[in-house]
């Protein structure tokens, strides 16, 4: 019986709380938000070369290969419509990683801002029109790093 009871008094407990909520939103109390992501660069995101990307990004150093970076992707990926691709920077005071695909139609495929004490180190998955080199690019305290590695694209794994 006593569970019963406690069972009723809860479901009314949180009937009348959304009641309560729900007036709130009808009188203009609370007002829905817009979630909008941060610094927004769309400019970037539409370019086709190299020196276009880093104007786009606020960069003017030219990039330098670094073996402190560890690039991950597959050598061959046979569906070029998701192709996992991480990278981790072992270079101190990383502040922002990039990923650059050669050949698709825009170059900047995604750049993640890193917070001073976040590990720098990304996972995602990209999109490749075809076989092509995947760039990560690295931009540190005190310059512009990048590493590369080539992905060949299979079509119904005959080679692409």
């Amino acid at each position: 019986m006593s569970s019963r009871r406690f069972f009723l008094d809860t479901t009314v407990r949180q009937v009348l709380g959304l009641r309560v909520l729900g007036l709130a939103v009808a009188s203009g109390w609370l007002l829905p938000v817009t979630a909008m992501a941060v610094d927004w660069n769309g400019a970037a995101f539409a370019t086709r070369s190299l020196p276009e990307v880093l104007k786009a990004l606020g960069l003017a150093r030219p990039p330098q290969a670094s073996a402190q970076i560890e690039l991950v992707a597959p050598e061959i990926a046979e569906n070029g419509a998701v192709v996992p691709v991480s990278v981790r920077s072992l270079l101190p005071d990383t502040r922002r990683i990039a990923l650059l695909i050669e050949h698709n139609p825009n170059l900047l495929a995604a750049q993640f801002l890193v917070l001073p004490g976040l590990a720098p180190m990304i996972g995602t998955r990209v999109k490749l029109a075809e076989t092509g080199d995947v760039v990560a690019m690295v931009e540190t305290g005190d310059g512009l790093y990048f590493a590369r590695q080539t992905v060949k694209i299979t079509i119904g794994g005959c080679g692409g």
